[in-house]
């Protein structure tokens, strides 16, 4: 086959990146065909070296912002002819994106606010069929309107260089205080403040790793985030913080990924820095929000990647409430996961990573 495709999937990096996916199975399959990824803008390092894109289209913030700007955008993806296009996102933004591209065949997910939009519909499976999870096999589920016998499910990677995995290496050369010692990087912070775990808590799980495991902690943070990092330490203990290596932290999304290669594993709030490690074979320990659903997102779980979620706790909860109900009460939900609960299979982690 030698059609051209474009896949879209709007908004964060952890999306992007798992979405990434069609691209391979649709490279891997036609070798012939031509791949297009549209993305937001702020998402396209983690599609960096990806061998399997032929063109990356970027969705700007000037598109967001400006009707102008976005209609010129969608004329000249119809100037592109594509053959077919999967919108993974299937909200009205992409909706109209994939019909102004003309495209004969045009595939998403079945919502009733877009289905005119398309000419194959798809539903969402709520129960895995595989370890790889829902994120991942309801994506793999729209090739299906292309070829029945693709894969259920592929692995999202990240492409690493030799010179970003060499300063990385060479950031980290002297923070060792013997070889033998671990170094975690920790997702302190989620992508939104009801996706992030109460930092009171978290500084009392930091304080447990450190003193269990005598090990030394990079933190993911960006400089205007430096407050709440700040806030997160003066509750931890001086032990702790004379463990936290402040200054090091990864200044581009390329240089997180890089520090991430070099770290024991990845502990800290569920999200794109999880996902990441996930796509460069680093073990995490994810912390999910009480109102995510977990089966959504429990990515290729296993003795490598481990899942904390309020609803392993607490069943009945979830039986009785809406996530829509526990998302309005983030913080009440949130502070029902005591650090106490989670010490148990963060030990049982840290003793294999």
């Amino acid at each position: 086959m030698d059609k051209k495709i474009l896949i879209i999937q709007h908004k964060m990096i952890g999306d992007v990146l798992t979405s990434s996916i069609l691209c391979e199975a649709i490279k891997k399959k036609y070798p012939n065909a031509t791949v297009h990824y549209l993305i937001n803008e702020h998402t396209l390092p983690v599609l960096e070296n990806n061998p399997f894109i032929d063109e990356k289209m970027v969705y700007t913030l000037d598109m967001v912002k400006r009707r102008k700007a976005a209609k010129e955008f969608r004329s000249q993806l119809a100037s592109q002819a594509y053959d077919i296009v999967i919108d993974v996102y299937s909200k009205i933004g992409s909706a109209r994106i994939t019909k102004a591209t003309k495209a004969s065949q045009r595939i998403g997910y079945k919502k009733w606010y877009t289905k005119a939009f398309y000419t194959d519909l798809y539903t969402y499976h709520y129960t895995a069929e595989t370890k790889a999870g829902l994120a991942i096999e309801n994506r793999m589920k729209l090739l299906q309107a292309i070829d029945t016998n693709f894969p259920k499910a592929l692995k999202p990677k990240l492409y690493v260089t030799d010179a970003e995995i060499a300063s990385a290496k060479a950031k980290l050369a002297d923070v060792k205080t013997y070889p033998e010692q671990k170094l975690y990087m920790i997702g302190i912070l989620g992508s939104a403040p009801n996706k992030t775990y109460p930092l009171f808590y978290l500084a009392i799980l930091l304080d447990h790793i450190v003193t269990t495991t005598d090990a030394k902690l990079l933190f993911n943070y960006i400089p205007k985030q430096i407050e709440q990092v700040d806030a997160l330490l003066a509750l931890c203990t001086e032990k702790t913080r004379h463990h936290v290596l402040k200054e090091i932290y990864g200044k581009s999304l390329r240089e997180f990924i890089a520090l991430t290669t070099q770290c024991d594993a990845l502990i800290g709030n569920e999200g794109g820095a999880i996902n990441m490690a996930k796509a460069i074979d680093v073990p995490t320990f994810a912390i999910f929000s009480p109102w995510i659903r977990r089966a959504a997102w429990s990515l290729y779980e296993n003795d490598q990647n481990h899942i904390i979620h309020l609803q392993d706790y607490d069943t009945a909860l979830y039986n009785t409430k809406s996530l829509k109900d526990i998302k309005k009460r983030t913080d009440y939900y949130y502070s029902l996961l005591k650090p106490e609960m989670i010490q148990e299979k963060l030990d049982v982690f840290l003793s294999k990573h």
